[in-house]
């Protein structure tokens, strides 16, 4: 026999990450749009000395432009996921492009401090939030094998950008002024609906072809053969207006997915996570205007920007590289909190810098750990939930992050305006940061192991560390072999419909004798087989 054909009733192939192709366009757009989305709140800082002397406002409240983009870029997670799931990536990230682009077009007209939050913070901040969460999820579509170096390349976009959007603000400012800056910058942002329109749906015809073989293969169980066609015709519209009915009941219920809270694994890093945001962005977006106050001059302040990001462009693919090694990617956690805890030590031993000197070293040694943070911060969470999971998960932990992009920054902006003092500033951010980095390995660390006492079941295939590639292959085996089992031709078709019937309620019958869940297979199936979608095996540790 050759390939299996969907038109005779076999259930095709679900669609494989191609982990090449296409995406690899597809991750130049999440490179473009990641750099645009955590390099735009850090640039912008450039402008904040003429905003202060325009607006007569103080370090804490043009603090709170970078701040609010970075909240509106967290905090409208959940929303993000909706609209995806609705939607789907492309028709979102579009509508993100033009939003972020008239945010700043707007911020260029505004005449007071409170219009230049809602401008460029909320309406610049939700734009590249509905183009930097869907990028993230065409990625781990078309990425699977090769995801920790996909996520490590689509991440160096934030320090390349970081590095060319800072002088480049710089220049702007002294030709222009921060107007004609903003307005050049809204320009930029429209690239963000380029990127948007490369992000092709990798499964749209396979849905429809699954569908229809899934009908027909319904068909084919539930009459005898002999039957007229046009009762199988009918029963094949039923089916249509059935399954269509439930689909519709089923994404009411899936825009997003609370069950990842019942991963232990997920919890741990979403706490780790809250605790890193709070001094994470602290230093970058306080550093020029720290070199200022020394009287370093303004161009050099804001080259310190462009040394972390030379160096991060580096520090990224090479972590996404390290963390690909088979030795590393199942222990990927464990070098998470390495890269945490290296961070918020560089800021803790550079808090005295008070030269030049001193804060080109601290960058060197900071864009080293930040880009560690970054490469590697996505990547554990898709091993923590998978792929399935990632669209819902990233909105939520983006969203409880919002609440530390809020209180950090901020907060530390006024503690500058009333001790004058940075020190106080990088001593506090780098203990945040450890702390972080301490919570999520004695955490992973007592969770593992205890996990490791506990006898693994013997029908869990879930459990292992493989790849999603690999539980999909399974899946279409098991799959095939049912639908083989199934479709044997028999002479006398009443006697075969009763004989497999009485097969498929003993094997039930011993299914829930021997305590056992459902074999991991592709759902649809395994629901006709008598098992119920939710006992399907979650992932509950990295």
């Amino acid at each position: 026999m050759g390939r299996p054909d969907p038109e005779e009733g076999q259930l095709p192939a679900p669609v494989k990450p191609p982990d090449g192709g296409w995406g690899w366009i597809v991750l130049l757009g999440c490179f473009v749009i990641t750099g645009f989305s955590y390099a735009f709140p850090k640039a912008v800082s450039v402008y904040f000395k003429e905003l202060m002397k325009d607006f007569h406002v103080g370090y804490s409240d043009t603090a709170w432009i970078s701040s609010i983009m970075l909240a509106m870029l967290y905090g409208t997670g959940p929303v993000c996921s909706i609209m995806v799931n609705q939607f789907g990536c492309r028709p979102v990230m579009l509508i993100g492009g033009l939003l972020a682009s008239a945010g700043m077009i707007l911020a260029s007209f505004t005449t007071n401090i409170i219009e230049l939050y809602l401008t460029a913070g909320v309406l610049t901040g939700l734009g590249m939030a509905l183009n930097f969460q869907p990028s993230l999820i065409m990625l781990g579509t078309y990425f699977d094998k090769r995801r920790p170096l996909a996520n490590g390349l689509a991440a160096a976009g934030s320090p390349v950008f970081l590095s060319s959007l800072s002088p480049l603000g710089q220049v702007l400012l002294e030709k222009f002024g921060w107007r004609g800056g903003f307005l050049i910058m809204g320009g930029l942002l429209l690239n963000c609906c380029t990127c948007g329109a490369v992000m092709r749906p990798l499964d749209m015809g396979m849905k429809r072809k699954m569908g229809k073989a899934q009908d027909k293969y319904e068909a084919k169980e539930m009459l005898p053969i002999g039957e007229k066609s046009e009762e199988g015709i009918s029963t094949t519209d039923g089916t249509k207006k059935g399954k269509k009915t439930k689909k519709k009941a089923k994404k009411g219920k899936k825009l997003l997915d609370f069950s990842i809270f019942s991963n232990r694994g997920f919890i741990i890093y979403t706490i780790s996570k809250f605790i890193l945001v709070l001094g994470l962005f602290v230093p970058p977006i306080l550093l020029v205007n720290y070199a200022k106050d020394t009287g370093v001059p303004d161009t050099e302040a804001a080259f310190l920007l462009s040394i972390i990001g030379f160096i991060d462009i580096f520090a990224r693919p090479a972590c996404g590289m390290v963390a690909g090694l088979k030795w590393v990617r199942p222990h990927v956690a464990y070098l998470f909190s390495f890269s945490m805890l290296f961070n918020g030590l560089t800021d803790i031993c550079s808090a005295r810098a008070s030269n030049y000197t001193g804060l080109v070293i601290f960058c060197v040694f900071f864009g080293i750990s930040y880009g560690m943070v970054g490469a590697l911060q996505f990547e554990v969470l898709m091993a923590i939930v998978g792929s399935q999971k990632f669209s819902s998960a990233i909105g939520l932990v983006l969203l409880i992050e919002a609440f530390a992009v809020l209180i950090g920054p901020p907060s530390a902006g006024r503690l500058v305006d009333a001790l004058k003092n940075y020190e106080v500033i990088f001593y506090l951010a780098g203990s945040e940061v450890v702390l972080s980095a301490l919570f999520l390995g004695a955490a992973s660390y007592c969770c593992l192991n205890r996990g490791k006492k506990e006898p693994p079941p013997e029908n869990n295939p879930a459990a292992g560390g493989g790849s999603d590639t690999e539980e999909a292959e399974s899946d279409v085996q098991e799959a095939e072999e049912h639908s083989s089992d199934n479709h044997q031709p028999a002479h006398n078709t009443d006697n075969t419909v009763v004989v497999a019937n009485e097969e498929a309620n003993h094997v039930a019958e011993e299914q829930r004798g021997e305590g056992g869940g459902c074999p991991a297979g592709d759902g649809e199936v395994l629901a006709r087989d008598g098992c119920n979608a939710d006992q399907m095996v979650e992932r509950d540790s990295f």
